[in-house]
């Protein structure tokens, strides 16, 4: 009779709760089979994976250590929380990660109470977890606030400003620097474990603290000397200095995928009365996968795959990027002008500068998670007569907004925008969507701003930007393939503020602004189809607006609709002050406005938030002839 195989230990764990009973020589073959329960979702769902499989056991070991969810854990990012969903009661829904209705790829708070606080932009954590940590202390109630953060996120400021202001949390806030890419410290091995597990006991912790009491007494040159001796040998022995400077504890560096050593650490600075304390562990992205340990980006995000061969599923060719359209075109410009330098934070294949810096490494400058630096640079080199083009995600620009609006907008100066991943971005989500740049860009006296209908219009408007010297300018593009359209072999110069006719028609007529275009010019062949005569026209403007061809489209139609992949406050708004201001809505023109809706839409595939969004080209034939319907029924009210 043979045995029948054991139930896997990831199927006896529901909670972190369940996860607190098994023995420690269980927790390395639950972490195994967490690993492969990853590799499979992600393969079926896509999405990011090498960060995940990077801390499988660091996940493990916090929620066996830890009292998850009374100590709130916040991830940094966020996107490497698939193992964390996995262990906190969401495995059934695993494989709906990134789809409609689906988990989130992020942490999101209305999910679960084991996600405190959602993320999905860079070094948030400690700022969160320290509100968790003092707001316990207040209230007097249990509960630690514990972040993780990668080593990249520590290249922002705002990981800094909450670690300087981190004090006061005392024993409360547990910081994890999860060193994942670029290795801060010496090697990890046996001797770092051990040296780890020492310094972060409550004895040692202990000795330290009564060290540093009787110090303070001492006369000051004394006190002063024995500070910088204990600085230095730490700073030597274990690289924490920085840390230390900053008010933390620091332990490690240590070995994040041997939980022999990151239980006993983690459970001393559980119990450790002192604080705060940052925990260093040493990890390597794509773990335990061959084909994301064997990638040069660790499989960071990745199509659908097969699991055994790690082949990911290729989409049919088609038209090209618009980022790499962009990023071809900034090389060509580039070519002819030595004044032209291209900065990114962080996203240099994103935004399609990789090509840039291939081709002119002296005149790129990837700042890392740092957009305010970024955009205050790019003001630096443009007053010192440089040609900056600053290529930023629409919603990453967002954290630079003061700098935007104060170093550049406030002086004139002639930094060029290349604002990618504007409008929705699908499996991303709210998180990631570009729904507010033309609303916080358009409404700043000097600015320019521009949004391609298509990959050609993209390469009309980067020449643009880069003859433009008087002052701030900005073109958006979305994320994805263009329309297929032929590039120009040579860009055209644009005549700022002026649009373009795209059909020419007498009753209707649709006022576009970016890739909604398409949809335009589907809506029109419908109407036309119901005997609407429809005009068609591809603003290119949302500041300044082309105010001589709206108001001559205005006036000589019945129906003006507006369309924009934006939100409220936008290019409809602004079409909208126009028509008011000088009563082109007086002779009985009706004016609808099409934008993103006020809500924060969830992921799903793009086509289908921008129907729901109502910004496809039925919700502009349903628009055209509701408005109709309420003029007939104003006419016959007044006869």
């Amino acid at each position: 009779m043979t045995d029948l195989p054991a139930t896997p230990l990831l199927d006896t764990v529901a909670t972190p709760a369940d996860l607190r009973l098994l023995k420690p020589d269980q927790l390395r073959q639950l972490a195994d089979e967490l690993r492969a329960e990853t590799i499979s979702a992600v393969g079926t769902t896509g999405g990011h994976l090498g960060s995940g499989l990077g801390v499988v056991e660091l996940t493990t070991a916090i929620h066996y250590v830890f009292d998850t969810p009374t100590d709130k854990l916040v991830w940094d990012v966020g996107h490497q929380c698939y193992p964390h969903k996995i262990l906190t009661g969401r495995r059934d829904r695993i494989r709906t990660l990134r789809q409609g209705g689906g988990l989130s790829g992020f942490t999101k708070r209305s999910e679960s109470e084991y996600d405190p606080f959602g993320a999905a932009h860079s070094s948030t954590s400690i700022s969160a977890a320290l509100g968790f940590a003092i707001a316990n202390k207040l209230a007097g109630t249990p509960g630690k606030g514990i972040a993780v953060i990668g080593d990249g996120a520590m290249s922002a400021g705002m990981a800094y400003e909450a670690m300087n202001n981190a004090e006061q949390a005392g024993n409360r806030l547990v910081v994890i620097l999860n060193d994942n890419d670029m290795s801060i410290a010496p090697p990890v091995g046996g001797l770092s474990a051990y040296l780890s597990r020492i310094v972060s006991s409550r004895e040692f912790l202990g000795i330290r603290e009564l060290a540093r009491k009787v110090a303070r007494k001492l006369p000051r040159p004394l006190h002063s000397a024995a500070r910088k001796t204990d600085e230095f040998a730490r700073g030597m022995t274990m690289g924490g200095t920085l840390f230390e400077e900053l008010g933390f504890y620091y332990v490690g560096p240590i070995d994040g995928h041997n939980l022999d050593h990151l239980i006993p650490v983690l459970e001393n600075v559980r119990d450790a009365e002192e604080g705060p304390i940052l925990v260093h562990v040493v990890t390597k992205k794509g773990k335990g996968y061959a084909p994301a340990e064997a990638a040069a980006d660790k499989y960071h995000g990745v199509q659908k795959f097969d699991v055994i061969s790690g082949v990911q599923t290729k989409a049919p060719p088609g038209p090209p990027q618009y980022q790499n359209v962009f990023g071809a075109q900034l090389v060509a410009e580039a070519a002819d002008d030595d004044r032209i330098c291209a900065i990114t934070a962080a996203m240099p294949s994103g935004t399609g500068l990789d090509a840039f810096a291939a081709a002119y490494p002296d005149r790129f400058f990837d700042v890392g998670i740092a957009e305010q630096h970024g955009v205050t640079f790019a003001a630096g080199l443009a007053a010192q007569g440089m040609r900056p083009f600053c290529a930023i995600y629409s919603t990453f620009l967002q954290r630079a907004y003061d700098q935007v609006v104060h170093d550049v907008a406030i002086q004139n100066l002639p930094v060029r925008f290349a604002i990618d991943r504007a409008g929705l971005v699908g499996a991303d989500g709210a998180t990631h969507a570009g729904a507010f740049d033309i609303t916080y860009l358009a409404t700043l006296p000097n600015f320019v701003v521009m949004a391609a209908a298509d990959e050609a219009e993209l390469v009309h408007m980067t020449h643009t930007c880069a003859q433009h010297d008087s002052g701030p300018i900005a073109v958006r593009y979305p994320r994805g393939n263009g329309t297929g359209v032929a590039l120009p072999t040579t860009p055209e110069l644009l005549e700022i503020g002026k649009g373009r006719m795209v059909r020419e028609g007498k009753t209707v007529v649709i006022l576009s602004l970016g890739t909604r275009l398409e949809e335009a010019l589907k809506a029109a062949d419908q109407l036309e189809a119901r005997g609407l005569s429809t005009s068609v026209a591809d603003l290119r403007f949302a500041k300044p607006l082309d105010e001589g061809l709206i108001r001559r489209l205005l006036t000589t139609h019945e129906v003006a609709i507006t369309i924009e992949e934006g939100a409220v406050g936008g290019f409809g708004a602004h079409v909208l002050t126009l028509a008011s201001d000088e009563g082109l809505t007086d002779a009985g023109l009706k004016i609808r406005t099409l934008r993103l809706p006020d809500l924060f839409q969830d992921q799903d595939k793009p086509d289908l938030q921008y129907a729901e969004a109502r910004l496809d080209a039925e919700a502009i034939v349903d628009t055209v002839l509701k408005a109709l319907r309420h003029n007939s029924g104003v006419a016959e009210a007044r006869a």
